[in-house]
């Protein structure tokens, strides 16, 4: 073969190669959706769920850890202290885009980027509705107003940073002609991300498809990201986000436990997971890691004072669980026969590994590794203290009672403040016959407080007796549940205090072998946050 016929063919050889492979990386990159996670905003606005600034924090270092491709980090204008949380996660999460909240308004604008431009990789996320009943009933606007104001307020944000999303408020119940002119002027003022929300979990699996395909068709600029929002109004919200994958969208925004307005959103563990098993039928794929979703979880479940239902797929406590006969004989003989996904998969460890009261710290801290926890030493050191006098009053301490002490000593942790109200010790005498009675002393930094009351049972006897000392104003209780955190008659028992004042609702949890005792801790909790929110109306005589 002549030499210059040999280079020729070698060229295109090779040219045919490095086409394959830009061919595959491009795929490659297309079999991504983004996991863009609204936790801190949409979540954190369901009633009962708000968070303080250290929890915040923790959230957002759990969802780093998670890998989520963009932490929405809250609302920046709507309060100070929403735009002091999104400015301190901005300044900490280096893994993740963080974006922050906006309403087409150059205020709006402003006070986002100021609290999202310290960040490694900052987004404006602003938003405008599109549907008859918003621009004639809220917004009060017409439709070329609308395509106006979207148009001036992507510049002007395009101004501030490279990343910017735009939302189509209630683009489920928009007209689809006129959701492309919207979408086209916000892609030509410089928009990279078209969000197409379900804002009120009103479309169909197929609906939502078939419009995101017309309106990707009808823009047709390749570049632009196209991501779906879904509430979970008809709970069609994991399979709405699915169905907008399949329809050329390749970012999803969803919360941790579906929490969200209403019924809630898109749940994270679910669409993650749907992906993952079903990677046949979607193609797609994220970059989380599956074995932080169990634990995040749970922390999110105890940070807001809410257990997981039994039946949640994934993390619910019946998830991996079988009870009748026909499927455990077929779970021995091969796990697939009934599980399509393994509990390890997605971070609920299945050894089970017993620890004692003759374990060691060392032990005890390496098996702590082993489920996935990185702790302070000052919150081992908690952990193990509370693990040993555990095993004076059990027999044998499981994996669920080291993750129960260890998610409720952290969630403690994050609330803990000097002048907080605290357990010193409890006397309770009740029967059947008689009406109980409880004697309760409480700390308050040196100082201690001592109260007896009576009351209908035994619970009521102790928050009686508490409040006598510290004097609340008159509330509402919405929830006081106790759930084990195990199995066994000597399980500890988690105990949840829900209260709403002046429209103020917290949360307080706590955990015990004795009921009554983490029915105390829950109350001064709850108590505490109350206080922290509201100290002028404590103290105050009915």
């Amino acid at each position: 073969m002549p030499r210059r016929a040999f280079f020729v063919l070698s060229y295109h050889r090779n040219k045919r190669r490095f086409d394959a492979s830009i061919n595959q990386l491009q795929l490659t990159m297309n079999q991504q959706v983004k996991i863009f996670d609204t936790t801190l905003r949409d979540g954190e606005q369901s009633p009962g769920c708000s968070m303080n600034l250290k929890e915040k924090l923790e959230v957002a270092k759990l969802l780093e850890r998670l890998r989520v491709d963009v932490i929405e980090a809250g609302f920046a204008v709507s309060s100070p202290g929403d735009f002091e949380a999104v400015q301190a996660i901005a300044r900490q999460v280096r893994e993740c885009t963080v974006a922050s909240l906006a309403r087409c308004v150059p205020k709006d604008i402003d006070a986002a980027w100021e609290a999202v431009k310290c960040a490694e990789a900052p987004r404006l996320h602003v938003f405008l509705a599109t549907s008859p009943i918003h621009m004639e009933y809220k917004l009060k606007m017409t439709s070329e107003q609308v395509i106006e104001r979207t148009a001036e307020m992507v510049r002007y944000a395009r101004t501030k940073c490279p990343d910017v999303e735009f939302s189509c408020e209630d683009a489920t119940r928009s007209a689809p002609d006129f959701l492309v002119r919207v979408v086209s002027a916000a892609v030509q003022a410089g928009a990279t991300t078209i969000n197409l929300p379900d804002t009120v979990g009103y479309t169909t699996p197929p609906e939502l498809r078939q419009l995101l395909q017309y309106v990707r068709e009808q823009v047709g600029n390749e570049e632009i990201t196209y991501s779906v929002h879904c509430h979970n109004d008809l709970g069609m919200a994991v399979a709405n986000s699915l169905a907008g994958v399949q329809g050329g969208a390749r970012q999803i925004e969803c919360t941790i436990n579906g929490l969200g307005e209403r019924a809630g959103n898109t749940s994270l563990e679910e669409v993650v997971m749907a992906l993952r098993t079903r990677h046949d039928a979607f193609g797609c794929d994220t970059r989380i890691d599956t074995r932080q979703i169990f634990r995040s979880s749970q922390l999110i479940y105890n940070i807001i004072g809410q257990s997981a239902p039994l039946n949640k797929p994934i993390v619910g406590r019946n998830a991996f669980v079988h009870e009748s006969g026909i499927h455990q004989h077929g779970v021995l003989a091969n796990k697939e026969t009934y599980e399509i996904m393994t509990p390890e998969s997605v971070g609920i460890s299945t050894n089970n590994i017993v620890l004692g009261k003759h374990s060691g710290r060392h032990a005890f801290e390496t098996h702590l590794l082993e489920l996935g926890f990185r702790l302070s030493p000052e919150t081992i050191e908690i952990c193990f203290e509370q693990f040993k006098l555990l095993c004076d009053k059990k027999k044998s301490v499981t994996d669920a009672d080291l993750r129960a002490i260890v998610t409720h000593n952290k969630t403690a942790e994050l609330l803990h403040d000097e002048s907080d109200w605290t357990l010193d010790w409890f006397a309770v005498h009740t029967s059947n016959f008689t009406t109980a009675t409880a004697t309760v002393s409480i700390r308050r930094g040196d100082r201690k407080f001592k109260a007896v009351s009576l009351g209908d049972g035994p619970v009521d006897a102790v928050f009686a007796a508490i409040d006598s000392i510290i004097k609340p104003p008159t509330h509402q209780f919405n929830e006081y549940s106790v759930f084990s955190s195990s199995e066994g008659k000597d399980t500890m028992g988690e105990a949840t205090v829900k209260l709403l004042y002046n429209n103020v609702n917290v949360t307080g949890r706590g955990l015990s072998t004795d009921v009554i005792e983490a029915s105390i801790d829950a109350y001064l909790a709850a108590m505490n946050r109350l206080y922290r929110a509201l100290p002028d109306e404590f103290g105050k005589e009915d």
